[in-house]
């Protein structure tokens, strides 16, 4: 079966696919990306076993994979090379690997939906790649082209493209992720990478309100860290959420949800909730921390920032006191507080839990605010709302 992808620019991919199905295996020609990095043919092995779908009424993050998985490796003086689609099954790596034991590692986060019409598409995949290539130049390794990663990311999700679910509130999780195999006991940079990307269905973040925004319970956390000046908060690294673990545990004895960060140094300054940005709306200004080195750059944060100086909405970025947030709710001024990410789009929150006194936010309800930029991203995501930023990249 030869599939004539001559005209899927917008794919990424170029010329023709051919399929074999009896050995389960698919070339594609990709002559025209040698701008992308990559040259001659994508490999692709179909997998003989294919698994049974999930049902899309019961999805969890994280649980069910699909069939394939994306793997390209890295030699120094060589660089990326080897770009190929396999069956998605367990990897082989040394003992002595340098990412087991000195953490030589990133990892991306991202989605795929479709559309009422049936389009699968993906949702400012570029910034993705860019602050895939700032971590990975903290991290000191090597940089991917943008258009080699978008590229890979779009062929990973072609090759599983019946993976994609349909129904509110779900959609095709992307995990693009490098890992650092050369097997060495030195602190220094590797010399040989592995680039992957796995996929996994997912449902509404909010499952058990039925896809709803509902407000939730966050631990005001005063005494771990997330991030300093100078380390790696801005990155996409796991050991920032290694260590925000047992702040996470310790959250959980107040019946809280997640943590909100406090600064290093002083234990004041509110930075980021959990995993996802924060953004305070005090009176008719809404805040949020400040880029700068402890903050990660979050897509949704800049789609956020974007849409609310469109809507004539007064947004800062600048420093903010835990004890400022707490006076608003104490004085009625705090209108909103929410955090915004990939998982959830938009998550409101309702109370704040600070050294065992709770503070509410909107007496616990969702504020219009964050239900209004919720619409309009996730509307935007779905086809559901007009794209006018070309924030959209379809995939087919």
């Amino acid at each position: 079966m030869n599939w004539n992808l001559g005209t899927l620019r917008r794919t990424g991919i170029s010329g023709t696919l051919r399929t074999t199905r009896t050995l389960g295996t698919r070339n594609w020609s990709l002559r025209t990306l040698r701008r992308t990095g990559i040259s001659g043919t994508l490999r692709t092995t179909r997998t003989t076993n294919p698994k049974q779908k999930p049902d899309e009424d019961h999805l969890v993050f994280g649980q069910n994979f699909t069939d394939h998985m994306f793997v390209m490796e890295y030699d120094e003086g060589k660089g990326w090379h080897d770009g190929r689609i396999i069956p998605y099954g367990n990897i082989s790596i040394d003992p002595a690997s340098c990412v087991l034991h000195y953490a030589q590692m990133m990892f991306e986060g991202m989605k795929a939906y479709k559309t009422a019409d049936g389009h699968v598409q993906l949702f400012r995949p570029y910034m993705n790649a860019a602050r895939l290539n700032r971590t990975n130049e903290r991290m000191c390794m090597p940089p991917i082209d943008e258009e080699l990663f978008v590229s890979a990311v779009k062929a990973t999700v072609l090759a599983d493209i019946d993976w994609v679910p349909s129904k509110p509130g779900t959609s095709l999780y992307i995990r693009p992720f490098i890992l650092s195999d050369e097997v060495s006991f030195s602190v220094l940079p590797a010399k040989h990478y592995r680039f992957m990307i796995i996929l996994c269905p997912s449902g509404p973040y909010y499952a058990g309100n039925m896809g709803k925004l509902s407000a939730t319970r966050i631990y005001v956390e005063d005494e771990f860290i997330r991030a300093a000046q100078g380390g790696t908060g801005f990155a996409k690294v796991g050991g920032n959420y290694a260590g925000g673990m047992k702040a996470s545990q310790k959250a959980l004895k107040y019946n809280c949800k997640d943590v909100l960060w406090l600064d290093a140094r002083d234990h004041k300054l509110v930075e980021e909730i959990g995993t996802s940005n924060a953004f305070f709306k005090i009176g008719d200004e809404v805040i949020t921390a400040p880029l700068g080195g402890t903050i990660l750059p979050g897509i949704t944060r800049n789609t956020v920032l974007t849409l609310l100086k469109e809507w004539g909405i007064k947004v800062s970025e600048r420093p903010l006191s835990i004890d400022d947030v707490c006076a608003a709710s104490e004085n009625g001024t705090l209108a909103e507080v929410f955090a915004t990410g990939t998982a959830a789009v938009i998550s409101p929150i309702g109370t704040l839990c600070y050294k065992d006194k709770d503070f509410l936010v909107n007496n616990n309800q969702v504020g219009p605010l964050a239900q209004r930029l919720y619409d309009t991203i996730y509307g935007t995501q779905t086809g559901k709302v007009a794209d006018t930023h070309n924030w959209v990249v379809r995939i087919c």
